[in-house]
């Protein structure tokens, strides 16, 4: 049976709706209403009041790894470092593992940024969050920044006496730096390894000096993947399947889909749930535990297609709207503004579909618009728009008639386009 989970989200609306609470009245709060009222807060506040917090790293810990993630890039600067010394290691690799890949390929300059954020963590911190590092990428990654020779009951070679080497943490393992740029933290980070755990160290400069046991970025990436997926995070070539073709004119909608609970489920991102739309308005009457888990997969999915993850949080944002303004167009589309039309689409149909038809409705408009071409400032910006490989709506056809791009959102945005290109065509 579905179950019905509007009472966190209502929690976290009255918050929001409701009088603002300061720090010392939040602290008297019990751990589970702390939870609640933070769901509902903007994320500068939401940071102070976890800072602030006796609690505050429970309180950060309890949040799910996506969570603290987004509200990590929302912060960004030093404060967000106040957060990553608070997260469990669980939370910590997803951050990784979010932020060190583009695409399938290993990001070292990434990698070098923020093992630094880790260094300026304490050392508790660093030891907690050491045994849950990936061996093979951390081998991977050393093997691109060191030269390591020596090792245990090994006798020199006249070439490696010769090298001028930079250093030794241990008297056994001698050390080049092929990057002097990223000497100081890549040498900070070895010295606590090896201080901290020398049988780890010790294997790391083995794989690395021997070159064995290195596993390729390719299997470093399928590794990676697999963690994300176990969160809801499908690989990057199955993510890119949510941007397919359909036909609109032929779609009809399922009846009868089926859900599993797969990973925990989360509040949906309050900026986009105003109530104003009509995909907004059906989910308020549709909303359960699944649907959830089912609309954070399909926001996830489209994350990874578009690498997100990997920019700032504005295009975090714009990829979030864009899946809210494709499902939208796509209930609006079915159910020609009937609510009831649209709880029975969006509870028989799944979210993907949906989404595949509101960007097959979209992608035609770039077809048409690729055929076009227009001296004009303004046409040339709506064409402009349309060309892209996510077509974006110019905000001039809006009635303040901004310059500027946004996503479409709603039907109206279709077929205002639409009749636009029919002028141009005609």
């Amino acid at each position: 049976m579905l179950k019905n989970s509007l009472t966190r989200k209502e929690t976290s609306r009255t918050a929001v709706t409701g009088v603002r609470r300061g720090e010392e009245e939040f602290r008297a709060l019990s751990f589970v209403d702390k939870r609640n009222y933070l769901d509902g807060v903007l994320p500068k506040e939401k940071l102070a009041l976890v800072l602030g917090d006796p609690d505050g790293k429970k309180l950060a810990r309890a949040m799910q790894p996506h969570e603290l993630y987004w509200l990590f890039k929302e912060i960004g600067g030093q404060d967000a470092m106040k957060l990553l010394g608070l997260a469990s290691p669980e939370q910590c690799v997803f951050i990784l593992d979010m932020e060190l890949w583009r695409g399938w390929s290993f990001s070292e300059d990434k990698a070098v940024e923020y093992l630094g954020y880790i260094m300026q963590g304490s050392e508790e911190h660093f030891l907690e969050l050491l045994p849950h590092l990936d061996f093979n990428l951390l081998s991977l990654f050393l093997g691109r920044e060191l030269v390591v020779a020596g090792g245990i009951g090994d006798l020199n070679t006249d070439e490696e006496r010769q090298t001028d080497w930079d250093h030794t943490f241990d008297n056994v393992f001698l050390i080049k730096f092929k990057n002097p740029k990223n000497a100081r933290i890549i040498g900070s980070f070895l010295e606590l390894v090896c201080r901290l755990d020398n049988p780890l160290y010790t294997s790391l400069m083995e794989s690395v000096s021997g070159e064995i046991d290195i596993e390729s970025e390719e299997e470093c990436y399928h590794t990676k993947s697999g963690r994300l997926a176990d969160l809801g995070f499908p690989p990057l070539d199955e993510a890119l399947e949510i941007y397919s073709r359909i036909n609109p004119a032929t779609f009809t909608p399922g009846r009868n889909k089926v859900l599993f609970q797969a990973v925990e489920t989360s509040t949906l991102p309050e900026t986009f749930l105003t109530g104003k739309t009509f995909l907004e308005r059906v989910i308020l009457r549709a909303d359960s535990e699944l649907f959830r888990m089912e609309l954070n997969y399909l926001i996830n999915t489209a994350l990874v297609a578009d690498e997100a993850h990997l920019a700032d949080m504005e295009q975090m944002r714009s990829v979030v709207e864009r899946v809210y303004g494709y499902l939208n167009i796509a209930l609006e589309y079915l159910s020609e503004g009937d609510e009831t039309k649209g709880v029975e689409i969006i509870t028989g149909e799944y979210l993907k579909r949906l989404f595949h038809l509101g960007f097959s409705l979209v992608l035609g408009l770039k077809f048409r618009a690729d055929k076009l071409s227009e001296p004009d400032y303004a046409t040339g910006k709506v064409l402009s728009g349309l060309k892209t490989a996510r077509p974006r709506y110019y905000r001039g056809l809006d009635s303040d008639a901004i310059d500027g791009y946004r996503e479409f959102r709603e039907m109206h945005d279709v077929t205002t386009v639409s009749d636009f290109l029919k002028r141009l065509e005609g």
